[in-house]
């Protein structure tokens, strides 16, 4: 009898353990983070909602965070053949602490203007205003150095990501979490 009940105790406890465990481990949201929802708009002045009003299920996001990463964003955009693509949704974050006030925030998005004069580029530009530690945090991200290629849902979980410079592997691997929701 005292075996049957020691026995029941370690079944009872293992399965105690494995079911703790399944509950405590990291699911993909909190392994590879997720976007801070906010408010903003492109530089078209077309409001957007992250995440909930993305464009796509699942959308491609070049997020920036220095002026000098440009070149780096570009190298995706044409690496992808983004502005030929139909098939691939997409838009660029540039994040910035909040200067906390309107006239600081205008004059970055000035700054954005006069790089990007096409209303195609702007339209596809959304400027973040942000805790910009936070906001990396909450994504997952390694921090401001590089630029990211992150996918993203509307429930703002990111499903993959890349960083740095375009890679035709880190590439293929983001067009295989784009179209995985179209199978």
């Amino acid at each position: 009898m005292n075996s049957k009940v020691s026995n029941i105790g370690v079944w009872l406890g293992t399965a105690g353990l494995a079911f703790a465990l399944a509950v405590a481990a990291p699911n993909e949201g909190s392994v590879m983070g997720s976007l801070p929802a906010f408010m903003s708009q492109t530089l078209l002045r077309q409001p957007l909602t992250v995440p909930g009003g993305l464009p796509s299920d699942r959308t491609l996001a070049l997020i920036t965070f220095q002026r000098g990463q440009r070149a780096q964003a570009e190298s995706w955009i044409e690496g992808l053949n983004l502005r030929n693509d139909p098939s691939i949704v997409w838009m660029r974050m540039s994040v910035r602490d909040d200067p906390g006030t309107s006239s600081g925030r205008s004059a970055f998005e000035n700054t954005l203007l006069a790089h990007h004069p096409a209303a195609t580029e702007r339209a596809k530009l959304v400027p973040v205003f942000t805790d910009r530690a936070k906001f990396v945090r909450s994504a997952g991200l390694n921090g401001t150095g590089q630029v990211y290629a992150v996918i993203v849902n509307r429930q703002g979980e990111v499903l993959a990501r890349a960083e740095g410079q375009f890679d035709p592997d880190k590439a293929r691997a983001l067009r295989e979490t784009l179209q995985a929701h179209k199978l």
